[in-house]
Formats: C-alpha cells, structure tokens, sequence
C-alpha cells in the first residue's frame, strides 16, 4: 500500500469512529485510482470512488475525509437518479452545494475548491438547482460519471477527455443502485442514530429525504382521500322494498376542501398551474367541493372561487399578489363561514405570517422550500 492509499484508509477509517453515518456510506464505495486524463480531483460512478493522487497528496487528512464524504453522499442521497430533465452542470453545481451544506454543518473540513454558500443551508439539490444561474461559472470540485459526460446539446464538455473513464449507468444500473442506495442510506442513519452520533441537521434532512420518495401528488390525493367521510346511512328504504325493516346503507357525503394559493411571488405561475391541475384531478375521485382563496397579505377581492366536484377547476386569470405573505387572512375568512371546511391546502414556501391560533379544521401545508410550519401536516414540494 503506497502513501496515497495509506492516506485514503486512515481518513476513512476516522470518518467510521467519529462519524460512522458517512463512514457506513463511504465503505460502500471501493477506492480506485483514477486516470488523471479525466479524473483531475475525485470522481464516483455510484459504484466506487476514484480519486486523483497528485489531488489527495495536495489535501489535509481532515479535507481527505471531506472528499470522501462527499461522493459518499451524491451517493446515498441518489444524486445520480434524481436528476430527470434538468440540464445536467447546473444539476451537478446544485448537487455539490447541497451535499457540501450536510457535510459543513457535521464539522468537516472543506477543500478549497468546494462550492460553498450558506443560503442553502438545509436545501435539497431540487430546492437549490433553480437559484442556479443558466449560465453559472460555478464548477463542481468533483467528476460526476453517472451521466454521459457531454449528453446535453448545449454542453461545451470535451467528451476526449472522459473517453477512457467508467461508462455511465444505464436505466437498469441507475434504478437498481437507487434502490441499493436508498436501503444503505436508511441503515446508516439508523446506526447513528443508535450510538448517539448522528448530526441533527443532518439527521433532519436524510429523514425528510426518506420520507419524500413518495410524489407529493401522491400524498396529496391519500390525504383528500382521508377527509371524506364514508358512513352508514340509516334512512328508510324505497317502498318497492318488501317489510318494514330499515336497512343500513353505506354513504359517501360531499367532501368540503379550501384551497389556498400564496401568490406573494415565491412561487411562480407555472407552479399554481400545476398544484390547481392536479387537484382539480384529484377531487372528482373524492367527491371534492373546491373553495379556492388567492392571498399574499390580504385575499384577492375578486374570489373565493367555488368548484363542484364535476367542474373543471381552473387557476383565475390576473391574480392580484406579489407582495409579502400573511396567511391570517385566509383562516379569518374560513374562520367567519358558518360552515367550515374538512381540510385546507395550503400551496405556499411557508415563510410568513402565522394565526396566533390553531384552527379548528384540518390544515395541510404543501411546501415549496425548506421552513418548518408551526401547526398542521407538512408535505414537500420537490
């Protein structure tokens, strides 16, 4: 074993002492030397580690086990899975800034070409890819072989240089290895956790991660779905009906459901679009009556706007908003209706005014961000 590699083991071998949650993921990546032709600093397929010597020998042991640590985590945090549409160096650059935000707040030691910025703080790379800029001079400290290096038309990636490195994953690979990673991922958490080191943070942001596999259209229409109430109904039979017996029946009332819609400028129009087509999806199924509210720091004069469960529910043309955010007005005006609401959605990024009080109705926050709410269910918008 030569000094590099001695090196490599030693980091390593700290990093399962003292941080054993990124030490079981870094175990699972086999250490390879990389060819510098194309691994310049560290680089991983989602199957090994590969690592530039000349780069290694320039770190600290402290900045090795950073390094390690961080193609760990592309890693268990199924970078390589999650990118979908989006254009490939910005979702690299969001990546490195929302792994390197974990990796700081558990007391690491960043290398000096690591992309860092505190307003990301407790961001996922699909929260963060957005506030990259198109044009972005920001690049990754590390290769990321997952992907065709230079598969997006845009690209101005020199395909040469990767020619001899690990040839990317395929669909087949790439679902296999999410699914090996989202299990290594959830037992290295639970080992932390039961010996007493596993960071806060960090632990906050892998459970939110375990939780959120499943699509927020998904929960959505699971938790509308739980708000209708289906009971026996007791009514005296038809009297084509022979004998006087009363028959129970089972019965399906109409679902009332509010929908609010923070239009302080968070969150763009595209995103309403999207969030009122899915619901307008979801209530027919459930037997929904739409109450939609639009508010920023007071509610739109023009509404509330009222949709039957058989009527398509469409976003309102000129929306008034863009100001701050005060959700009070909302529940004063559900709070005042002499019937209120099952449940009400609110499609917000949850920084603003809060009621001093709980309501009385069910309240479901779908969240565009990273704040927490005060009360209610919370489901992430990714």
């Amino acid at each position: 074993m030569n000094v590099i590699e001695q090196k490599l083991v030693a980091a390593r071998t700290r990093l399962i002492l003292d941080k054993p949650f990124l030490g079981a993921l870094v175990l699972r990546l086999p250490m390879k030397e990389g060819d510098p032709s194309w691994c310049s600093t560290v680089a991983t397929d989602a199957r090994s580690f590969y690592f530039n010597p000349s780069y290694i020998a320039s770190l600290t042991i402290n900045q090795v086990q950073f390094v390690l640590a961080h193609e760990a985590l592309h890693c268990g945090l199924s970078h390589f899975a999650r990118r979908e549409y989006r254009d490939q160096h910005r979702w690299d650059v969001a990546c490195d800034h929302a792994v390197n935000q974990l990796l700081m707040h558990d007391g690491l030691d960043a290398t000096p070409d690591a992309l860092l910025n505190d307003s990301f703080e407790g961001m996922s790379a699909e929260e963060i890819y957005p506030l990259i800029e198109r044009d972005t001079e920001e690049e990754p400290q590390d290769q990321h072989l997952y992907d065709d290096q230079n598969n997006d038309s845009d690209s101005d990636v020199d395909d040469t240089q990767y020619r001899d490195a690990p040839p990317p994953l395929t669909a087949q690979e790439r679902d296999e290895l999410n699914t090996q990673w989202q299990q290594r991922l959830a037992g290295a958490a639970q080992q932390a956790i039961q010996a007493g080191k596993m960071n806060g943070s960090v632990e906050r942001f892998v459970h939110r991660l375990l939780h959120s596999t499943v699509p927020w259209r998904t929960l959505l229409a699971r938790f509308m779905s739980g708000t209708t109430r289906v009971d026996y109904n007791l009514m005296r039979p038809s009297q084509r009906r022979e004998g006087d017996a009363i028959h129970p029946s089972l019965s399906s009332p109409q679902t009332s459901v509010a929908i609010a819609l923070d239009t302080s400028g968070s969150i763009d129009e595209d995103e309403l679009n999207t969030f009122v087509t899915e619901v307008s999806a979801i209530k027919s199924l459930v037997n929904a009556r739409i109450t939609l509210l639009t508010c920023d720091t007071q509610l739109d004069d023009k509404g509330p706007w009222v949709f039957e469960p058989w009527e398509r529910m469409n976003l309102p043309t000129a929306i008034k908003g863009k100001g701050g955010t005060d959700f009070t007005p909302v529940f004063n005006w559900l709070n005042g209706q002499p019937i209120k609401p099952d449940l009400l959605v609110y499609f917000t990024d949850a920084v603003g005014k809060y009621p001093d009080r709980m309501p009385v109705f069910e309240t479901l926050w779908l969240v565009k961000g990273s704040e927490h709410i005060p009360w209610g269910q919370r489901i992430q918008l990714n």
